[in-house]
């Protein structure tokens, strides 16, 4: 049995770490894996920020909320020659400084993993033609059909899209009144909401749904086909977004060198192209389904995680429209 000293405590999302991957590791390092998932970005930082000790080792985040992590002293360097399967990867993710939200100061905080673009599923039967756009999510035809994935960050960056912002991730006063109100216009429109891929898959078929926000993106198109749904998928024409998941090290762990030795793991090409095949995610060995034409915005921090999700607590819950834009001028 493995020690305590030698228990990896990972924090991730659900693909990430397949059993069977689980069990060759431990087998491998002589170790014990405690593994706790999270479905949203929310509760991911929620969980990482209680400042309990030693609760989490290594986690999964995206580059655009790996900042706030960094803000708040929550993970460590990392040295990416500890990491050798490095060489492994795309030349796009082995020059890290390039990367977006993974230094600081000249530090590296993370290892690229696994990526996706977060497009628009829709029901083949329901559209004659497939749609173009993300306002499709706003047309009243689909009341009671649109499936959302319940994340305050992600709703706000793709509906200031819509709107044109100049950064949907930087949103100026009036833009973000402007996102606020639009977003409310979605309460009448009954949506089904989900946080994890498999309830998106769910609620998407149980309610016969013609629209679905993919936040999992390819993971999602791969288990709808898999249930045997008749689907397409679009990059909408005012762009995507798109997120990088990434392994860090917490600042607390006290299994630096097995974490490290997970992060490697990962990276090891039958693990990663299970992950892939599996999951229908794409991996950082291979190169994946986004075209050199497609709009892709990579995801950025937030101009303010926290306002962004009171105001999603507030619109999800069904507050007025007036009640809403009050709270955004106090």
């Amino acid at each position: 049995m493995a020690s305590a000293e030698n228990t990896l405590r990972i924090l991730t999302w659900h693909g990430y770490a397949d059993p069977d991957w689980v069990a060759a590791f431990e087998q491998k390092y002589h170790s014990k894996v405690e593994l706790t998932y999270i479905s949203s970005d929310d509760e991911l930082w929620e969980k990482i920020n209680r400042k309990q000790a030693n609760t989490y080792d290594v986690f999964a985040v995206n580059t655009a909320e790996l900042q706030r992590y960094i803000d708040h002293n929550l993970v460590t360097p990392i040295k990416q020659n500890q990491i050798p399967n490095t060489k492994n990867q795309l030349p796009r993710f082995r020059k890290t400084e390039q990367i977006l939200g993974l230094n600081r100061n000249g530090h590296l905080y993370a290892i690229p993993f696994t990526y996706s673009e977060m497009g628009l599923i829709y029901d083949k039967k329901q559209f004659k033609t497939p749609p173009t756009s993300m306002d499709n999510l706003w047309q009243t035809q689909y009341r009671g059909k649109i499936v959302l994935y319940d994340g305050s960050n992600h709703n706000f960056s793709l509906t200031a899209l819509t709107l044109h912002a100049n950064n949907p991730f930087k949103l100026s006063t009036n833009e973000m009144k402007q996102t606020v109100d639009k977003l409310l216009q979605l309460r009448p429109q009954n949506p089904i909401f989900y946080t994890t891929p498999e309830q998106g898959t769910q609620a998407f078929i149980n309610n016969k749904a013609a629209l679905m926000f993919a936040n999992y993106g390819q993971q999602q198109i791969k288990l709808l086909q898999n249930a045997g749904a008749d689907i397409g998928y679009i990059i909408p024409q005012e762009g995507v977004l798109a997120w990088l998941n990434c392994w860090a090290i917490s600042n607390t762990s006290k299994n630096r060198k097995l974490a490290e030795n997970w992060i490697n793991y990962t990276l090891e090409k039958t693990v990663s192209h299970s992950l892939s095949q599996r999951h229908g995610l794409s991996n950082t060995l291979i190169g994946g389904n986004l075209k050199d034409s497609d709009k892709i915005l990579w995801l950025e921090p937030s101009e303010n995680f926290a306002l962004r999700s009171q105001y999603w607590d507030r619109i999800r819950a069904g507050k007025a429209r007036q009640d809403a834009q009050r709270q955004l001028t106090k």
